[in-house]
């Protein structure tokens, strides 16, 4: 067997793979890109087996099935004034689960047939840190751009949240920080982590009064257009005024305060901003640990990279939505929710004999009436 530098370049097309006996010993494989070959710390050459062409596949699968699910109605809606293009996003959305699942089929298959022998643990592991990525970053990540789509107040403001309570944890620990918070990470104190906590929430209650004064902010998008937001914001975002006890009026010049009924609902956000959000800081910290890495990146000098910023951001995002759907939406059937199913299920036909019937329904019941 033929030892070789790191930076040599097989010339052969074929390549022995070095076993090693000793299973305490774990091999670490550094990709030459100028080959189709794997180096190993010790030098010798292993084959990368398919590349990284199956891992894309997965990706993109995963992409085209997280949002075609959230962009569906958004595109449909785009796209109705050209008919053939309406058809094709119309066939597009009815058989995308479809697409989606003979597409990850496809990536299973490809994988069962390119396992090599006495490399299936490395190979397996592949597959598994594959799916793990895409579960929890890309999946979480998608998140994000349901909630622009939403009205970018609830990105926004979920975001703003999580870097408010970075920083003011940051000042209170350095300035008050006394007691450890936990073995992940050693410079978090219990005294930053209760001051940024009040600081988030009060900050959210705040913040949700500014940004939700603004329409642009709060108009959902309904397509994939760039034009100005207009709508009507909805009894979340109309100020309410209350009036203060007589007590705070002494020490304060204010008799009533206007209050958006939306800031009630940033309690909530600035709740979890502050107390479960960190979890996900946590979380990288020990996964960093593990592997004994002080940053994911360094795109961003004394701070890592754009992945150790975004850790309890995705966190966050996954939690905004979630709430948003239960406890904002107004549920029930609306007249948009009517409409964006007959243009998304029937055809231009089926339109057509259906404003036919209703227009006859309603004439009937205006000569009964």
């Amino acid at each position: 067997m033929e030892k070789e530098n790191n930076t040599a370049v097989p010339s052969s097309a074929t390549a022995r793979v070095r076993h090693r006996k000793r299973s305490n010993e774990q091999i670490q494989i550094n990709v030459d890109p100028r080959t189709l070959y794997c180096l190993d710390d010790w030098g010798f050459r292993i084959n990368c087996l398919h590349g990284s062409s199956l891992y894309w596949h997965f990706f993109f699968t995963a992409m085209f099935f997280v949002y075609g699910r959230l962009l569906s109605q958004p595109l449909v809606n785009t796209v109705t004034s050209d008919k053939f293009l309406y058809q094709f996003v119309s066939s597009l959305v009815k058989y995308h689960m479809a697409i989606c699942y003979f597409l990850y089929i496809a990536g299973f298959m490809w994988f069962i047939l390119t396992l090599k022998k006495k490399m299936y643990k490395y190979q397996f592991g592949q597959y598994a840190w594959t799916h793990m990525i895409l579960i929890v970053v890309f999946t979480q990540s998608s998140f994000t751009v349901a909630n622009i789509f939403e009205g970018i107040f609830w990105f926004l403001l979920p975001a703003s949240l999580i870097v408010i309570n970075d920083i003011f944890a940051y000042i209170f620990g350095f300035f008050f920080g006394r007691t450890p918070l936990i073995k992940l990470s050693p410079k978090k104190t219990w005294e930053g982590f209760i001051g940024a906590s009040v600081t988030t929430i009060i900050s959210a209650f705040v913040l949700a009064n500014i940004l939700g004064r603004f329409q642009w902010l709060t108009c959902p998008r309904k397509d994939l257009s760039t034009g100005w937001l207009q709508c009507d914001p909805g009894p979340l975002f109309k100020p309410e005024n209350f009036f203060l006890p007589g007590w705070i009026s002494q020490w304060f010049p204010w008799k009533e305060i206007s209050v958006l009924p939306v800031q009630w609902h940033a309690l909530c956000f600035g709740l979890f901003a502050s107390i479960i959000a960190p979890f996900g800081g946590f979380f990288a910290s020990g996964f960093k640990r593990a592997f004994k890495i002080k940053d994911f990146g360094d795109s961003i000098p004394g701070h890592g990279g754009i992945t150790d910023r975004m850790d309890c951001q995705m966190v966050m995002a996954v939690f905004a939505y979630i709430y948003h759907q239960s406890f904002v939406v107004r549920q029930g059937i609306s007249v948009e929710m009517i409409l964006d199913q007959i243009l998304t299920n029937l055809t231009f036909e089926e339109q057509q004999s259906l404003l036919m019937k209703l227009g006859q329904i309603l004439q009937e019941r205006l000569e009964h009436s």
